[in-house]
């Protein structure tokens, strides 16, 4: 028995929206013949031409890549530093349900 049926789905890059202390991710992976997909919230799988285009709808949609936010963009959001942490599954079905978060209030 192999140990692919404990493993982690491959993360790719993670991008975020919030509206208050719900944080919606979406997962953007570049495959080797350089297009690019998106895994949105709805557990759909978008294609993209390019990674480039990929982006753009993304930020179209306004989303930040979270590798790219600095503790002052995470405090103007609302978040503390180490707060976001992006969905782990075993597979894009179980990661489906964790794409939108809650946070609990802070006090």
């Amino acid at each position: 028995m192999s140990d692919a049926s404990t493993s982690l789905v491959p993360a790719g890059q993670w991008w975020l929206a919030t509206l208050g202390r719900t944080v919606v991710w979406a997962r953007l992976r570049v495959r080797e013949a350089g297009t690019a997909e998106v895994f949105d919230s709805d557990g759909n799988t978008l294609p993209y031409d390019s990674e480039d285009s990929a982006r753009a709808a993304l930020l179209d949609a306004e989303f930040v890549e979270l590798e790219g936010l600095d503790e002052a963009d995470m405090e103007a959001r609302g978040f503390l530093p180490g707060e976001l942490a992006p969905p782990r599954a075993r597979d894009d079905e179980a990661l489906r349900a964790l794409m939108v978060q809650t946070l609990p209030a802070r006090h």
